[in-house]
């Protein structure tokens, strides 16, 4: 009888690109500026990225963009959010129907909480040259840094998962 093995190494290779932005932007503001200087058409994606913790579930926004000619698909990811919880005060007094408002901060990768988006470029193949998109990102005015992540060292790498 014959001995069937997987090698399950295959389906952890890495396809990816990742490149932390450090900026003040709100998210559409910058996907516009990515826009105007990379050959790019970053569009707001309905399908959002969702993170459930202890306090309660969050989501940060995506922009996506396809180019079907290279078969690159390009995502624009939030890495900071809030988490809102709603806490009723115990104690009986004057105020005691009153609820307070409790924001949790939430990063998409815990390990990076300093960057405030990721772009995430898959199926690369080595058709494009990172270096020469975070040149072309520095140049933009409102952001500060942009560094290529290293993806050994991500250990919540489920959250690029969609």
């Amino acid at each position: 009888m014959a001995i069937h093995k997987l090698d399950l190494g295959e389906f952890d290779e890495i396809d990816y690109h990742l490149i932390a932005i450090h900026t003040s932007l709100e998210d559409y503001r910058l996907a516009y500026f990515i826009n105007q200087n990379l050959p790019i058409n970053l569009s707001k994606s309905k399908d959002e990225i969702q993170i459930n913790i202890k306090e309660g579930e969050t989501n940060f926004s995506r922009f996506y963009y396809y180019d079907s000619e290279n078969a690159i698909s390009w995502n624009l990811i939030q890495n900071k959010n809030e988490v809102s919880q709603q806490k009723k005060d115990a104690d009986q007094n004057l105020f005691s129907d009153l609820t307070q408002g409790i924001a949790t901060k939430v990063y998409l990768l815990p390990e990076f909480k300093k960057a405030d988006f990721f772009l995430k470029i898959e199926n690369t193949d080595n058709a494009i040259e990172v270096s020469k998109i975070k040149t072309i990102l520095n140049t933009i005015d409102s952001i500060s840094t942009v560094y290529t992540v290293d993806i050994d060292q991500i250990r919540s790498k489920n959250n690029l998962i969609f």
